[in-house]
């Protein structure tokens, strides 16, 4: 199971809010993520937190061409998060080799063309809009049933494109319009979103769902999460540390 490790270059992520906003800062947590054995790096340049409001696709670009840049010879392949074509075609051209959308194509028509002509991977995940609202959006029937039901909206949306069955890689969204119970429910049926036949990238990263307190206190219940999904076959964890949960899965 694979790590990928977390750098967000925003003042308001949800988890390390401006902690990183700086190419110095980013690149020293960049290569001290990468010295720790991280296996991706996932930057991203706009906070998907519940109620964060879009930022500029010039503002995006400016927060994460120059990190993508001066890390593209480091060795570690880098995941670009973003929802716009556009940040995701410049960031392959500067050197990204995955791309990570959480909206999984349903926030810019041009996604999934952009994904599909860059050969790379690409992962979608399940959404139900924008940050600003999405709590309201947490209302479903059976809630497993229904995230399969509307990822396999997006997987075909993605074939259909041209993405290859290879390069698809799926995520259940936990947080995104979704309440504690809803996440632990998709955790307890995991395997049903691996029998779909696509790897499967789980982000519960220090998500309010995991208990009380600030971020922070909440990694060692992340820690204890990847080590539950460690043996689910799902292909890897989006993480805001690293060392814990190589030592977790490498014991």
């Amino acid at each position: 199971m694979l790590v990928m490790g977390i750098l967000n270059l925003t003042p308001d992520s949800f988890a390390d809010g401006g902690r990183y906003n700086s190419l110095e800062t980013a690149l020293n947590h960049a290569r001290a993520m990468i010295a720790e054995g991280v296996d991706i790096l996932d930057i991203g340049g706009e906070s998907t937190r519940p109620g964060a409001d879009r930022v500029s696709a010039d503002e995006e670009l400016a927060r994460v061409i120059p990190v993508i840049s001066a890390l593209a010879d480091d060795g570690v392949p880098i995941s670009i998060d973003t929802m716009r074509a556009s940040t995701a075609k410049a960031a392959i051209d500067a050197g990204a080799q995955m791309i990570n959308d959480v909206s999984g194509g349903l926030a810019d028509s041009q996604m999934l063309k952009v994904a599909a002509q860059s050969k790379l991977p690409y992962i979608a995940m399940h959404w139900r809009g924008a940050s600003k609202d999405m709590n309201s959006r947490a209302v479903y029937g059976d809630v497993v049933h229904d995230v399969i039901g509307e990822l396999q909206e997006r997987i075909f949306a993605a074939l259909d494109a041209g993405i290859s069955q290879e390069s698809l890689i799926i995520d259940p969204g936990l947080g995104f319009a979704k309440e504690a119970e809803h996440n632990w429910s998709i955790i307890d049926h995991i395997d049903e979103f691996v029998g779909l036949g696509y790897r499967v990238l789980v982000g519960g990263s220090r998500k309010r769902f995991l208990g009380a307190g600030t971020p922070d206190e909440r990694e060692a219940a992340t820690v204890a999460l990847t080590k539950r999904l460690s043996t689910s076959g799902i292909w890897g964890v989006r993480v805001h540390s690293v060392k814990p949960h190589k030592d977790v899965l490498h014991p």
